[in-house]
């Protein structure tokens, strides 16, 4: 759809859920419609930047099944099913410390718990007011245990149809306000006036480059996503080795919105901040593109099964403990671990106890290549051609584990297997102890056939990003910290909130927490802006 005008109340870069939340929290506010203009350099099909790429799942502080019954009544009707849930509420005080232990305590605590106290909301707003549809992460999240389904991890919300139906819901909304779009449309600047305040940009169409125009706004917000599909950017800030890495969702993100600030004149030009050397990486299938997500089978690519198994690199080793914590607090950890074995990829492992629990979705021979064997020598042997390099420690790696986990059991009878817990089952016994712990589900791997999937580092988000004011989403002055006029920033650009690690699901939810607040901002300054 063109613009009908070449002036805006705002002007959105990027098309993902930080983007939409932004446009139509602006019309909320006051924008007009018709002057709310959405800008993204990929072509039309590629629309909703990485969050399209999603499994669509949303972190949020909840009180338990009946507090969240109201946003997913209109996809949850099995009451019999709704009868055998089990779900413990997510206080503020376990999201934000969620956020902060596994951020070693150095996220920004504003930003956190800006994020935190406008969860709940936020899940009705995106409900109720745009129309995303939303149910329980049962596929994802529990487990089935003595006939009930219990929740585990803290997050227990997805969109219906994943990352492609939060897109579908929030474009769906968009278009229905009339917001605008340009796709393949290339922002070259910032436009600054009186040399202290941002109103509008400066853009050129990839079909016609030759020609710059020059669009005019009262408010700029940034949503253009990382850098972590640009290899130079990620060998800069990341390091070595992570040129290797395979790119999980868009490739449009390189940064571009990073380089629109620093070429800002210097007395509006905002710091860097936050963890540029950090990044959510998890393990992804080895088979799969390299350089951009696969649009239809977007997040299955993801092998999340690994607390149900071993990790097992190409000298037959493991490299760290796969029953550390629940998934979804170590996945965004373990692609970089796995990138840094030798030659950026490993094994995963299961007997049939492991392969049992593992999601269609991510392991079906139609998504993966499963490698079966009846022993675990037939096993080595086969996986010999796809690069292990010591058949016999990878034996002896498991052996050894399976000796911990009968010891273990031997002395603590007690402990039971229960994947929605973490159970304590584990490899640290007095008579024996491995040096890298597996420290729940330890299953041993006795009863085949068994099952082995190819693994390397799939890249989703990376850390580092700009300064903002909290309660407005404004973008801030590298030495002043004073808010830059016009400027504010949502989603993957925000810096100094996610360190080394994070919470799965929270990426969603503070996309939209910061781009409808930015959003307000701009429906507030279209109706007192000059």
């Amino acid at each position: 759809m063109s613009p009908r005008s070449t002036t805006y109340d705002c002007i959105i870069l990027g098309t993902g859920n930080a983007g939409l939340c932004s446009a139509i929290s602006a019309v909320e506010a006051g924008c007009n419609p018709s002057k709310v203009l959405i800008i993204d350099k990929a072509p039309q099909e590629w629309a909703g930047g990485n969050s399209y790429f999603t499994a669509g799942a949303f972190r949020v502080c909840h009180g338990g099944l009946q507090d969240l019954l109201p946003v997913v009544k209109k996809m949850e009707t099995d009451q019999n099913r709704l009868n055998i849930i089990d779900m413990e509420p997510y206080t503020k005080e376990d999201f934000a410390g969620d956020i902060l232990r596994l951020g070693r305590r150095k996220s920004n605590l504003e930003l956190v718990n800006t994020l935190v106290n406008d969860s709940r909301e936020i899940l009705g707003w995106l409900a109720d007011s745009i129309g995303v549809r939303y149910v329980f992460s049962s596929h994802r999240q529990a487990y089935d245990v003595g006939g009930r389904i219990k929740f585990w991890g803290g997050m227990v919300l997805a969109v219906h149809d994943g990352g492609k139906g939060l897109i579908e819901d929030e474009l769906k909304k968009a278009n229905e306000l009339g917001i605008q779009f340009r796709f393949d449309t290339i922002v070259t600047g910032l436009l600054v006036e009186d040399d202290q305040r941002i109103r509008g940009v400066k853009a050129i169409s990839c079909q016609d480059p030759t020609k710059e125009d020059i669009i005019k706004a009262k408010t700029v917000i940034l949503a253009a996503g990382g850098y972590e599909a640009n290899q130079e950017l990620r060998l800069k800030y990341l390091g070595p080795g992570w040129q290797h890495a395979h790119v999980r969702g868009t490739p449009y993100n390189k940064g571009d919105g990073f380089k629109l600030v620093l070429d800002l004149p210097e007395n509006l030009r905002p710091s860097l901040v936050g963890d540029w050397a950090g990044c959510h990486a998890t393990c992804w299938d080895f088979n799969s593109p390299k350089d951009a997500g696969e649009r239809d089978l977007t997040n299955q690519y993801t092998k999340s099964g690994y607390p149900l198994g071993l990790m097992i690199n190409s000298a037959g080793k493991r490299y760290v403990d796969e029953g550390a914590d629940f998934r979804n607090y170590t996945y965004a950890i373990y692609g970089k671990a796995t990138l840094q074995q030798p030659g950026g990829f490993a094994f995963q492992v299961w007997d049939q106890k492991g392969t049992a629990l593992l999601r269609i979705e991510e392991y079906g021979d139609d998504v993966t290549t499963n490698i079966r064997a009846d022993s675990l020598e037939e096993l080595a042997t086969l996986l010999k051609h796809e690069g292990l390099q010591a058949p016999q420690a990878f034996l002896e790696t498991i052996q050894e584990y399976n000796k911990a986990v009968e010891s273990f059991n031997k002395e603590f009878t007690n402990v039971k297997f229960d994947p929605a817990v973490k159970d304590g089952l584990g490899t640290q016994s007095s008579g024996r102890k491995l040096d890298i712990p597996k420290s729940n589900w330890a299953l041993p791997l006795t009863e085949g056939p068994f099952v082995a999937v190819k693994i390397t580092c799939g890249i989703t988000f990376t850390f580092g990003g700009l300064p903002i004011d909290p309660v407005t989403a404004n973008v801030l002055k590298a030495e002043s910290k004073e808010k830059i006029d016009g400027l504010y920033c949502t989603g993957e650009m925000i810096g100094d909130l996610y360190w080394e690690n994070y919470p799965g699901g929270s990426g969603l939810t503070a996309g939209a927490v910061f781009g409808r607040r930015a959003g307000r901002e701009a429906g507030r300054r279209a109706k007192t802006q000059s």
